[in-house]
Protein backbone atom coordinates (compact mmCIF):
# COMPACT_ATOMS: atom_id res chain seq x y z
CA UNK A 1 0.00 0.00 0.00
CA UNK A 2 3.10 2.09 0.47
CA UNK A 3 4.47 1.68 -2.88
CA UNK A 4 0.90 2.61 -3.83
CA UNK A 5 0.99 5.83 -2.23
CA UNK A 6 4.37 6.98 -3.66
CA UNK A 7 3.31 6.43 -6.94
CA UNK A 8 0.90 9.34 -6.77
CA UNK A 9 2.87 11.22 -4.67
CA UNK A 10 4.29 13.56 -8.04
CA UNK A 11 0.69 14.09 -8.71
CA UNK A 12 -0.25 14.84 -5.61
CA UNK A 13 2.43 17.40 -5.56
CA UNK A 14 1.86 18.98 -9.04
CA UNK A 15 -1.97 18.93 -7.81
CA UNK A 16 -0.90 20.80 -4.90
CA UNK A 17 1.22 23.33 -6.62
CA UNK A 18 -1.00 23.77 -9.28
CA UNK A 19 -3.81 25.11 -6.99
CA UNK A 20 -1.34 26.86 -4.72
CA UNK A 21 0.13 29.08 -8.47
CA UNK A 22 -3.69 29.40 -8.97
CA UNK A 23 -5.02 31.10 -6.25
CA UNK A 24 -1.77 33.06 -6.09
CA UNK A 25 -2.54 34.65 -9.43
CA UNK A 26 -6.21 35.06 -8.42
CA UNK A 27 -4.98 37.02 -5.33
CA UNK A 28 -2.29 38.86 -6.66
CA UNK A 29 -4.17 41.73 -8.31
CA UNK A 30 -6.29 43.25 -5.74
CA UNK A 31 -2.83 43.39 -3.57
CA UNK A 32 -0.92 44.75 -6.17
CA UNK A 33 -3.69 46.68 -8.26
CA UNK A 34 -3.40 50.13 -8.49
CA UNK A 35 -6.89 51.39 -7.40
CA UNK A 36 -7.21 55.22 -8.94
CA UNK A 37 -9.61 54.69 -12.38
CA UNK A 38 -8.86 57.86 -14.04
CA UNK A 39 -11.49 59.33 -16.69
CA UNK A 40 -10.06 57.54 -19.51
CA UNK A 41 -10.33 53.93 -18.01
CA UNK A 42 -14.15 55.00 -17.27
CA UNK A 43 -15.09 56.05 -20.42
CA UNK A 44 -17.16 54.81 -23.41
CA UNK A 45 -14.96 51.99 -25.39
CA UNK A 46 -15.44 50.02 -28.46
CA UNK A 47 -19.24 49.53 -28.17
CA UNK A 48 -20.07 53.00 -28.36
CA UNK A 49 -21.94 53.29 -24.69
CA UNK A 50 -20.36 54.12 -21.01
CA UNK A 51 -18.60 51.44 -19.56
CA UNK A 52 -20.88 51.55 -16.35
CA UNK A 53 -24.36 52.26 -17.30
CA UNK A 54 -27.44 50.25 -17.30
CA UNK A 55 -27.03 47.08 -18.98
CA UNK A 56 -30.52 47.16 -20.82
CA UNK A 57 -30.01 50.02 -22.52
CA UNK A 58 -30.21 50.07 -26.36
CA UNK A 59 -27.60 49.60 -28.66
CA UNK A 60 -26.77 49.70 -32.42
CA UNK A 61 -27.21 46.65 -34.23
CA UNK A 62 -23.98 47.31 -36.53
CA UNK A 63 -21.77 46.55 -33.31
CA UNK A 64 -23.66 42.79 -33.74
CA UNK A 65 -23.37 42.93 -37.29
CA UNK A 66 -19.52 43.51 -37.23
CA UNK A 67 -19.10 41.07 -34.85
CA UNK A 68 -21.20 38.39 -36.66
CA UNK A 69 -18.97 39.41 -39.74
CA UNK A 70 -16.02 38.92 -37.31
CA UNK A 71 -16.88 35.22 -36.07
CA UNK A 72 -17.86 34.31 -39.82
CA UNK A 73 -14.43 35.49 -41.10
CA UNK A 74 -12.78 33.65 -38.08
CA UNK A 75 -14.39 30.54 -38.98
CA UNK A 76 -13.16 30.42 -42.22
CA UNK A 77 -10.12 30.77 -41.61
CA UNK A 78 -10.25 28.30 -38.74
CA UNK A 79 -11.61 25.78 -41.15
CA UNK A 80 -9.25 26.75 -44.42
CA UNK A 81 -6.04 26.11 -41.97
CA UNK A 82 -6.19 22.54 -41.87
CA UNK A 83 -8.27 22.28 -45.17
CA UNK A 84 -4.70 23.83 -46.77
CA UNK A 85 -2.31 21.33 -45.02
CA UNK A 86 -4.57 18.34 -45.99
CA UNK A 87 -4.69 19.64 -49.72
CA UNK A 88 -3.37 16.66 -51.28
CA UNK A 89 -5.68 14.04 -49.81
CA UNK A 90 -8.89 15.94 -49.81
CA UNK A 91 -9.69 15.66 -53.37
CA UNK A 92 -11.53 17.37 -56.20
CA UNK A 93 -14.82 16.49 -53.47
CA UNK A 94 -12.82 18.65 -50.65
CA UNK A 95 -11.68 21.32 -53.41
CA UNK A 96 -15.04 21.76 -54.59
CA UNK A 97 -16.96 22.00 -51.05
CA UNK A 98 -14.62 24.61 -49.66
CA UNK A 99 -15.35 26.50 -52.88
CA UNK A 100 -18.50 26.14 -52.46
CA UNK A 101 -18.47 27.32 -48.38
CA UNK A 102 -15.94 30.57 -49.98
CA UNK A 103 -18.92 31.61 -52.51
CA UNK A 104 -21.36 31.29 -50.06
CA UNK A 105 -19.39 33.34 -47.23
CA UNK A 106 -18.53 35.92 -50.44
CA UNK A 107 -22.16 36.24 -51.61
CA UNK A 108 -23.09 37.09 -47.54
CA UNK A 109 -20.52 39.60 -47.47
CA UNK A 110 -21.66 41.38 -50.50
CA UNK A 111 -25.05 41.29 -49.44
CA UNK A 112 -24.22 42.94 -46.18
CA UNK A 113 -21.88 45.37 -48.17
CA UNK A 114 -25.02 46.23 -50.34
CA UNK A 115 -27.13 46.59 -47.45
CA UNK A 116 -24.23 48.94 -46.07
CA UNK A 117 -24.27 47.14 -42.98
CA UNK A 118 -20.54 47.84 -42.94
CA UNK A 119 -21.15 51.89 -43.05
CA UNK A 120 -19.74 53.88 -40.09
CA UNK A 121 -21.89 57.12 -40.69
Amino acid sequence: MNELLSNYLPITIFIGLAAVIGLALMIAPFIVAYKNPDPEKVSAFEAGFDAFDDARMKFDVRFYLVSILFIVFDLEVALLFPWAVAFQDVGWFGYWAVMIFLGVLTIGFIYEWKKGALEWD
